[in-house]
């Protein structure tokens, strides 16, 4: 039997109301009456339909809800309109309650139970009007760098279905590459915001720790390395949830970001940063992407400086220490943390074999966690002279579907692991924001970005180099690909996908 035609690309975007706008432009439509909340809906889950078959970014929808909830706002005319992005569909990670949506964490061992009440952040997100169609896809707890749960279809990167969408907000990146929503909620505990903006080629930033509103889990760590933010096709997108975001919760140990709406043209110190301290070196296009994009800014006015990474030389096997650490507290309290019906019989090939790793190495912990505690201080103490740090955003471009897999041997997986997840680690043990910027793309047609760090507090300042980029090198959006752009090698990788369909 024939294998069936898979294309190498998807995307949703088409002559709907939603087009290809983004998210501001949407919600501006809306409070100028052009264009409906119901209508906006409508598009949004007939494009989730048509391209979800594919891209596999889906994990629980909740379309007949949204609809209502569209035709409430749309009832609410005028009256209802004080937020800023009233009537956006979004989707939610599958690692965060809303209320009367089951939260399984990417994982078989959590019941598909709906929950009773909202995360204190999807208070946050949906306080500023988004409107839920469901949850996004990601791996077992977020512990893996691409979406390839155990028990179900990997999610699929839109730019070429071979290739991962990275993780573990790879479900939120694919749809929002892909047309589906123009921004979907991600969080980040080891680069889970930027890396699947980085595969997907979409803008992702952590924020400063604390900045916005921890979830349950964050609150409970020795050492708290989550962030929550979204993943974004424009800048602006990104700057105004940050805004909005202030306005319903504003952490007064941190200085504001306010309403950055373009390039400042000020002359920022960038340092910069092409291999890890894993002792990887990038691969050659990665690091040409970087260095381009440091050319770029030079021409631009700002200064670059190599810089060395400013922590301890022990940083990846202590933050290693800590991922494991997470992977045993899961095994070992998920009838209390997570669900009294919680299965640890059912929990996948990385999570088992980093809860080994940690029984072997729990030693380790008290001088790890010291380590990773100072790491703050170190990092704030380099930063004094630099506005933001340049770095590639992973190790090596995205890996094809497989590579990554929870199924592959762990001690295979995990050193396949820390060659791809080399820089962005840092970021959430120091608490620092940084932010992935496409820059790029493969021969094969994938996004590469690269990576800037700045200082705590410091998001204006990402923002700001961001706007400069996307105003002076604009990214391709996923609609300007073409089929006749895609090589032998593409093709190659489809039918092999179709071969397994």
């Amino acid at each position: 039997m024939r294998a069936p035609e898979i294309p190498e690309s998807c995307h949703a975007f088409c002559n709907d109301v939603m087009g290809r706008d983004d998210a501001t432009a949407l919600a501006e439509r809306i409070r100028n009456r052009e264009i409906s909340v119901t209508e906006l809906t409508r598009a949004a889950i007939a494009r989730a339909q048509a391209a979800d078959p594919l891209i596999h970014g889906v994990a629980l929808a909740n379309y007949d809800e949204a609809l209502q909830t569209a035709s409430r706002c749309d009832a609410e005319g005028k009256a209802g309109a004080q937020s800023l992005f009233r009537g956006v569909p979004t989707f939610i990670k599958d690692n965060t309650n809303v209320t009367g949506l089951a939260t399984r964490q990417g994982s078989l061992a959590v019941p598909g139970t709906p929950v009773s009440d909202t995360s204190p952040f999807a208070r946050q997100l949906l306080g500023q009007g988004f409107l839920c169609l469901g949850k996004s896809t990601l791996p077992e707890f977020g512990f893996n760098a691409s979406t390839e749960p155990a028990h179900g279809p990997a999610t699929r990167n839109p730019w070429n279905l071979a290739y991962s969408s990275g993780a573990s907000s790879g479900g939120s990146a694919a749809l929002v590459a892909a047309g589906v929503v123009p921004v979907a909620h991600a969080n980040d505990g080891g680069g889970s915001i930027r890396i699947p903006a980085a595969c997907c080629g979409l803008v992702g930033l952590k924020p400063t720790r604390g900045r916005l509103i921890d979830n349950e889990a964050a609150a409970s760590l020795p050492i708290n390395i989550i962030s929550e933010g979204v993943v974004t096709r424009s800048v602006r997108d990104t700057a105004n949830f940050l805004d909005q975001a202030q306005s319903y919760y504003r952490n007064p140990k941190l200085p504001a970001v306010g309403n950055i709406q373009g390039p400042s043209g000020r002359p920022l110190r960038i340092g910069l940063v092409l291999d890890s301290i894993n002792g990887h070196k990038t691969d050659n296009i990665t690091r040409q992407t970087v260095e381009e994009t440091a050319l770029r800014l030079e021409r631009l006015g700002h200064r670059i400086e190599p810089v060395p990474v400013p922590v301890h030389s022990a940083f990846p096997e202590d933050f290693a220490l800590y991922w494991a650490l997470l992977a045993f507290g899961v095994r070992t309290n998920g009838r209390k943390i997570l669900h009294p019906d919680f299965d640890k019989r059912r929990t996948d090939g990385l999570t088992n074999g980093l809860d080994r790793m940690f029984r072997r190495q729990f030693w380790r912990l008290p001088a790890a966690l010291w380590r990773l505690r100072r790491s703050w201080h170190d990092y704030a103490h380099a930063m004094a002279g630099f506005d933001a740090v340049l770095t590639p955003v992973l190790g090596h471009t995205t890996p094809t579907l497989g590579h990554l897999s929870p199924d592959v041997p762990f001690d295979t997986l995990f050193e396949r692991l820390r060659q791809f997840v080399s820089f962005t680690p840092l970021a959430n043990a120091t608490g620092a924001p940084a932010i992935s910027i496409p820059a790029g793309r493969t021969p094969d047609h994938l996004p590469v970005s690269v990576q800037f760090m700045g200082r705590h507090g410091g998001e204006s300042t990402l923002l700001d180099i961001a706007y400069t980029l996307e105003a002076n090198h604009p990214w391709p959006q996923l609609y300007e690909l073409k089929q006749q752009d895609l090589t032998n090698e593409d093709r190659n990788a489809r039918d092999s996908l179709a071969d397994t369909l």
